[in-house]
């Protein structure tokens, strides 16, 4: 979420931050360098010569189960990837129908109906676009650099903006609020500079007390007890029109721990897309011959070990003799392991596979069931032109200087719509709405063509001169992640009192404190992350399960680059009392 309105950073501040170290996910709950973990020559770990080729099962083709079969694979284990829809999880890049047309390069027009925005904050997601040339350029967030023009249209009434100083006063009021909030409910500076720096210490100072302090506030609770948004107006328009990407009011009934950690560690700055849809990424990694492989042949890949195609779809969990994981799948087949590594949403631990209550210990058990997850909709529909870059004019056919459409946030159905094109003579996509929580649910019962029908009718309210129906050339695509069967929710959201909850999944891969009967199945994929929602909370976790299956095969990291679990007990998770 780029910083817009209300900027987490202070203006003042901003010319100095550019020298600064920059801003990672390093932290706050557990301030690990993935990033150097992942750059360092000497690798992730090993695991003993007899124990090469021991299979492990990888349940979830998303980001986070193909990093975890990926890094296996380079162990010299044998990863199974079960996968119950397509390689990609939340990363889903798709086309549209009907529609021949391409953009740029004569690559089809796409839509990102899961994550396709990325602050470079992400160090560790950063190293796998890298390692498979990726390109990523500006996503046109509001108010952001590769943005033309933005509309914020509240109560019916429009302001057009290039920049934060096009806007009326109230909303640096708002902008001023929030920094104030920050600083003085969470010493935003002070957090800010530590994670720059890499201050474990401090990082641990911090944030141990305003765990402490705030794992039993809600973000608007937060916002009221703030003399800074005494006003009901400015706590509106905060709600409406947000920091970042959009209003943030379907947030407000969260824990305001789950905020901080976005502003603190800029995972709502800068943000970028992938050239081509970020689906590449997880399904270039599967196809990837690692040029350093231990074990298997030179040109081994995970597609290879796979014959082309994962596993299907994991039905049945169980444990079994020797404390064994015994996995059924969707075609019948039966297969038990010594390990296993559970990437997918945990409802479904709950729902749709038939789990064994001996998989984990009662209070995860509990966890898994209080996890809350956020509904959130998207629609795309494919334009023959990026026509919003076209002058608006007036009544008398003068030129106004402005766009005659902008990225546009309202308190309208369509919340946030967004414009998306590769240059001015190619076909472009624009995503009608994007939207969260209650605001989502609004769309649930309606297919895409009523949903498009409804917002083009918001959109018309705001842009009466502008005709979106002419230029659509091809069926619109939409997605509600809560009424996905294999997903029922776009990502983990705590509500107040859910931190140790997300403790206790977070460190289930330090398993040496877990019963000896509960231990071999290893949970992993962002909803189990500190940072749910975005992709470096996956990429993280999943390194967290390497750690933990080569430490289950006997294995050990290198001393010169310890991994995650060997350096827990020094940088843990603040521990709550349970009583």
């Amino acid at each position: 979420m780029t910083s817009t309105v209300p900027t987490a950073v202070h203006d003042e501040q901003h010319a100095a931050a550019q020298a600064d170290p920059p801003i990672t996910m390093f932290g706050p709950d557990f301030p690990y360098a993935y990033d150097d973990y992942l750059a360092h020559p000497a690798g992730l770990g090993s695991v003993p010569a007899t124990e090469h080729g021991s299979e492990v099962a990888v349940i979830g083709g998303g980001l986070s189960g193909i990093v975890t079969a990926y890094e296996l694979m380079k162990m010299g284990l044998r990863p199974v990837v079960y996968e119950a829809d397509r390689i990609g999880g939340r990363l889903r890049t798709v086309g549209f129908e009907g529609c021949d047309a391409a953009a740029g390069d004569g690559a089809p027009l796409t839509a990102e109906m899961g994550a396709m925005r990325f602050p470079p904050s992400s160090t560790a997601f950063r190293h796998y676009v890298d390692l498979v040339d990726l390109e990523t350029k500006p996503f046109p967030n509001p108010l952001s650099p590769g943005t033309p023009s933005t509309v914020v249209d509240l109560k019916g009434e429009s302001h057009y903006a290039r920049s934060l100083d096009d806007l009326p006063e109230v909303y640096h009021q708002v902008m001023h609020a929030w920094n104030r909030c920050l600083e003085e409910g969470a010493d935003f500076s002070g957090m800010q500079r530590a994670i720059r720096e890499r201050d474990v210490p401090r990082i641990r100072e911090i944030w141990s007390q305003l765990v402490e302090k705030l794992d039993n506030q809600t973000f608007y609770g937060f916002l009221c007890d703030s003399p800074a948004f005494k006003s009901f107006r400015h706590r509106e328009i905060f709600g409406q029109v947000g920091f970042g990407t959009g209003g943030w009011d379907t947030d407000f009934p969260n824990s305001i721990l789950e905020i901080l950690r976005v502003v603190y560690t800029g995972a709502d700055d800068d943000h970028r897309g992938i050239v081509g849809g970020s689906q590449q990424l997880p399904l270039r990694l599967w196809e990837r011959e690692p040029a350093k492989v231990v074990h298997w042949p030179y040109g081994t890949s995970l597609a290879s070990l796979h014959d082309g195609a994962p596993r299907p779809a994991v039905t049945r969990l169980h444990r079994t003799a020797g404390n064994r994981v015994t996995v059924t799948d969707a075609s019948g087949a039966v297969r038990t392991y010594r390990a296993a590594v559970f990437t997918a949403q945990s409802w479904l631990l709950l729902s749709r596979i038939d789990c064994d209550d001996s998989l984990f210990p009662i209070d995860h058990w509990t966890a898994m069931e209080r996890t809350h997850y956020m509904e959130s909709s998207k629609l795309f529909v494919p334009v023959d032109r990026p026509f919003w870059r076209d002058q608006e004019v007036d009544d008398r056919g003068e030129p106004t200087g402005r766009d005659v459409m902008s990225m546009t946030l309202t308190d309208r159905m369509t919340r946030g719509t967004y414009l998306l094109d590769d240059g001015p003579d190619r076909p472009a996509v624009i995503c009608l709405s994007y939207t969260w929580c209650d605001d989502s649910l609004k769309w649930l019962p309606l297919n895409a063509k009523e949903r498009m029908d409804v917002m083009l009718k918001s959109l018309s309210e705001i842009y009466p001169k502008v005709d979106i129906r002419r230029h659509i050339i091809g069926d619109p695509v939409t997605v509600s992640w809560e009424n996905e069967p294999w997903f029922m929710g776009a990502f983990k959201a705590n509500l107040p009192g859910h931190y140790r909850y997300q403790r206790r999944l977070f460190t289930h891969f330090m398993q040496d404190r877990l019963p000896q009967d509960k231990r071999g199945i290893f949970l992993a994929g962002d909803d189990i992350s500190w940072t749910a929602g975005w992709a470096e909370g996956a990429v993280q976790t999943a390194l967290n399960a390497v750690w933990g299956v080569m430490k289950q095969f006997g294995g050990g990291t290198d001393p010169s680059n310890p991994g995650p679990g060997d350096v827990y007990d020094a940088i843990a998770p603040v521990e709550l009392p349970e009583d």
